[in-house]
């Protein structure tokens, strides 16, 4: 009997004991998964994620960076506003960063309208290459001359029904900036309605290329933007592409005021406009597009400096960014 009053007597002090450890428990703020934590000021706040007392706690991740400061293009947009001015010049400006840190797109009167000039053959040309990327296109093609093709330009030699591949046609229209061999591919291509459609696809919101010809610096940003990424047919087109549009015979604007080559470029230029838009590929923090449209100074030694002295001036901007990836 003695020995059933002492079971009986530890039964109750262990139920009295468990009963005193939930009640402790359940008075605590943080304890197991039922608990709910008292409210915590901001510089209190505790890890998203607290290992439990029976998991082996993992590694403290490294902190993140701190974000930069954002980016000031208060002294850029003075500086350009300056060259402009000190040539009489009327400027727009689009900059796309494609590499580096917090890459940027940033525009100086971007959305204005321009002229396109001859900038409309840079969309011709990515139509080109993606068409050869595809197997659509064929350098070896014979493309033939008509009389409705025939403007201005660098070479004499088109007769009616005279033929050239698509490469020469292609080499005349980078290099050289050859209106009618530019003509002669618009009309191969589908005309100007087919090399619109075309821009579209590629990102463009504003031009109209080839009729009635009009454009913005960053709808020469947007088209330079997806050649970049591979947008219009990858390495393939791009091995064609690039060598026409590279150390071309119009390269006293962007590329002369740029220290690092290569450059891929396509000029415009008409009566008192010039334009330039380029893929810099190897800029002080990675590849950047530059795309520059002036008026007021045309195609004469003082054009090209403007167009030197802004490249010059992105050149540096680019530079000053910060290095950390």
């Amino acid at each position: 009997m003695t020995r059933v009053l002492i079971g009986v007597a530890a039964v109750v002090v262990v139920v009295a004991t468990v009963v005193s450890l939930v009640a402790l428990r359940d008075s605590l703020p943080y304890f197991g998964a039922r608990a709910t934590p008292v409210a915590a000021r901001s510089s209190d706040a505790l890890p998203s994620s607290i290992p439990s007392p029976e998991a082996s706690p993992s590694p403290s991740p490294l902190p993140s960076p701190s974000p930069l400061p954002p980016r000031s293009f208060t002294a850029l947009s003075a500086d350009l506003t300056k060259i402009a001015a000190s040539a009489g010049a009327r400027v727009s400006v689009t900059l796309a960063e494609l590499g580096g840190n917090q890459p940027t797109t940033w525009s100086f009167k971007g959305d204005v309208t321009w002229t396109a000039a001859s900038t409309y053959k840079l969309p011709l040309l990515m139509a080109e290459a993606q068409g050869i990327d595809a197997g659509r296109l064929h350098g070896s093609d014979k493309l033939c001359y008509k009389s409705s093709d025939w403007e201005p330009g660098y070479f004499s030699d088109y007769r009616p029904g005279i033929c050239f591949t698509r490469d020469v046609l292609g080499q005349r229209v980078g290099h050289w900036s050859d209106n009618t061999a530019a003509h002669i591919l618009v009309r191969y291509l589908g005309g100007s309605s087919a090399l619109n459609v075309f821009a579209r696809s590629m990102g463009t919101t504003q031009s109209q290329f080839f009729i009635p010809n009009t454009t913005t610096t960053l709808d020469l940003a947007r088209l330079w933007a997806a050649e970049a990424r591979g947008v219009a047919g990858g390495p393939s087109a791009q091995k064609w592409l690039y060598p026409l549009l590279t150390r071309t015979a119009f390269e006293a604007g962007i590329p002369a005021g740029t220290p690092s080559s290569p450059v891929v470029h396509k000029i415009g230029e008409i009566n008192t406009k010039l334009h330039d838009a380029a893929l810099i590929v190897n800029g002080p923090r990675g590849p950047y597009i530059l795309i520059v449209c002036t008026d007021g100074i045309g195609g004469v030694p003082a054009g090209w400096q403007v167009l030197k002295k802004i490249a010059t001036r992105i050149w540096q901007f680019e530079a000053a960014r910060s290095a950390v990836s």
